[in-house]
Parts: structure tokens; C-alpha cells; sequence
């Protein structure tokens, strides 16, 4: 058998791998958009596979689910769409920038001062609650606040011990996504509930909600545009210092838009994180600012799971990310994105 035979062969047989592999990717998809056009017999009934052949399909799910039966289906779909922007457009800011300086500037944080903050954190919330006939609110910020003060004029001193650099800063931002949700969530419900009491309103509003998301979502920010910051090269902007340019004019004038295709994709994951997301919104929301994914979730009855109008509400919590992945793919097609996948 000739090279060109060969070559020939292994082309159609990695035809074949694809169209299978595209088989097994969206025949899901396909059995969500099938199944909310289906009655309740119709689900329960057996498989059917093709509309109009072997069942006849039905608005029923889709008309339930617009009509608001199936809970505040607009107020939802406005809630994760607000939350979800502004979440992972002051992540991606606020993570570009603490990247930017990761990457450009050398940091130091004594050990010693870590422990310092921990211990003054801690202790003086015990003490302020236990002792003092404080709140757990007002104990806590107090207790925040001293030991964040301490901590950094504890940092100017020559204590003992190993010093901390960027590298271990970085690793310290990342470990964050280590620990279990459930944690984080349930930590944040005690605060925010803690914050009502004191009269500041956190939890099921805008705030409450977004500030849990930028906070869960910096650690993958700051990860992954710290990356793309060290592939750019330092000349250009060594070249503005030498103009006495400011550091915020380099960052926002030559950095950002150098950054430009690494900024989208990081924008682009944040935002699947977020619009998926499911525990932070369980805990922290009520009925006002839930999404979708509690939507989609509250889908059951006293019969069990209702799966036409599951079906029926997964199906609009996919489509928008859907088209985002569409935006996504036609910009790494037309190479503007070649930077951040290198």
C-alpha cells in the first residue's frame, strides 16, 4: 500500500473519530431539546428519539416555564444575567491587575506577619465576643481590622523567619479553589447574616451575591492572566519608563490592550463558572436574585423529578453560554487569541 493510501485511510479514520466524538458531545444536547418538547406521558412513556415520527411534541413545558408556573422565570434569567456580567467583569479587572503586579513588581510578606494576622484575627474576635459582650458582627470587624494593621506594620519590621515571594503568593491565591465549597458558602452566610443584623443587607441582594463571585472567581483570574502578563515582552514597557510614563498609564495604555485576547478568554471561563454556579447562590439567595442554575434545580413535585420542564429550563441556562462559546471559538478561529492559548 502506497504513502498516499496510508495518508488517505488515516484522514477518514480521523473523520470518523470526530463525527463520533461530536456524536457523543451533543447527542446530550439533543436529548435535553427532545425532552422539553415531550408531554409528561410522553417522558415517562419510553424513549422516543425523533419529533413528529415516533412522538408528537408539545409547548407544554416551555409554556409553564414563560408563564412563570414554574417559578419567576424572567426575574431569574434577568437576575443571572446581571450577576453574572458584573461578576466576571470586576474579576477579570481586579485579577488582571493583582497579576500585572505578581508579575512586574517583587512583593515580600514575612511569615511571621501571616501569623500575626491569623492569630490577632482569631483571638480577637474570641475575645470580643466571649469577653468584651460584643456582637459576632462588630467582634469581627474589630478583630479584622487590628490584625490587619498589626500585620502590616508587623511587615516593615526585621522579624525572624522565611520570607514569602510572588510565587507563594500566587500559590496562596490559587489554594483558595483547594478548599470545599461548602465552606466558603456557609462561612459567607454566617457573615452576611451577621451584617444584617448590623442593619447592612447582604444576603438574596445584587452586592451580596456579586461580591461572592468576584471573591470565588479571582483566584482563576489571577492564575491564568499571570501566565499570559510573563508571555508579553518587558521592552515595550521598559521603553515607557524610560518617558517617565506612570505604572497605571503602562498597565491601562500599552499592557491592556497587548492583553486583549488573554482579557476574553479569561473573561469568557469566569463567566461559565459563574453562570453555573450553584452553592453560593443556594446559600445566599432567596427569591429576588436567584439564577438559573436554582431554577433548573426546583424543577420536582410530590411526584419526583418533572423532567419535560428540567429539561425545558436547562435548556435556556445552556443556550446563552452556547453563544458565548460561539463568539469565543470564532475569535480563536480568526487568531486573536493565539497569545492566550500559547
Amino acid at each position: 500500500m502506497s504513502v498516499r493510501a496510508l495518508k488517505g485511510n488515516g484522514r477518514w479514520w480521523a473523520l470518523a473519530g470526530c463525527l463520533l466524538w461530536l456524536t457523543f458531545t451533543f447527542f446530550p444536547l439533543y436529548w435535553v431539546a427532545i425532552t422539553s418538547f415531550k408531554t409528561p406521558l410522553g417522558v415517562v412513556g419510553g424513549p422516543t428519539y425523533i419529533p413528529f415520527v415516533d412522538f408528537e411534541p408539545s409547548l407544554s413545558a416551555w409554556s409553564e416555564l414563560l408563564s412563570g408556573q414554574r417559578g419567576q422565570f424572567y426575574n431569574t434569567f434577568i437576575a443571572s444575567t446581571i450577576v453574572g456580567l458584573s461578576a466576571s467583569l470586576l474579576a477579570t479587572v481586579i485579577g488582571s491587575m493583582a497579576a500585572y503586579a505578581l508579575v512586574r513588581f517583587t512583593f515580600e510578606v514575612k511569615l511571621l506577619s501571616a501569623v500575626i494576622f491569623v492569630v490577632i484575627a482569631f483571638g480577637g474576635y474570641l475575645i470580643g465576643y466571649n469577653f468584651l459582650g460584643l456582637r459576632q458582627g462588630p467582634s469581627l470587624i474589630y478583630a479584622f481590622v487590628a490584625a490587619l494593621s498589626l500585620a502590616v506594620a508587623s511587615s516593615r519590621l526585621r522579624l525572624p523567619g522565611p520570607v514569602l515571594g510572588n510565587n507563594d503568593i500566587v500559590f496562596w491565591f490559587v489554594s483558595q479553589r483547594m478548599f470545599p465549597p461548602i465552606v466558603a458558602a456557609f462561612a459567607l452566610f454566617l457573615m452576611y447574616t451577621e451584617m444584617g443584623k448590623m442593619g447592612v443587607k447582604l444576603v438574596d441582594t445584587y452586592v451580596g451575591l456579586t461580591f461572592a463571585y468576584v471573591a470565588f472567581s479571582l483566584p482563576i483570574v489571577i492564575w491564568l492572566m499571570r501566565d499570559f502578563f510573563e508571555a508579553l515582552p518587558i521592552e515595550v514597557e521598559e521603553a515607557a519608563m524610560v518617558d517617565n510614563v506612570p505604572s497605571w498609564r503602562i498597565f491601562f495604555g500599552i499592557v491592556v490592550p497587548m492583553s486583549k485576547p488573554g482579557l476574553i478568554a479569561t473573561f469568557m471561563i469566569t463567566l461559565a463558572f459563574v453562570w453555573n454556579e450553584f452553592l453560593f447562590a443556594l446559600f445566599l439567595t432567596s427569591s429576588k436574585w436567584q439564577t438559573l442554575p436554582i431554577l433548573v434545580a426546583g424543577q420536582n413535585s410530590q411526584r419526583g423529578d418533572e423532567w419535560w420542564a428540567i429539561s425545558a429550563a436547562a435548556l435556556v441556562a445552556i443556550i446563552p453560554m452556547v453563544i458565548m462559546a460561539g463568539i469565543l471559538s470564532r475569535l480563536m478561529r480568526s487568531g486573536l487569541l493565539l497569545g492566550a492559548i500559547k
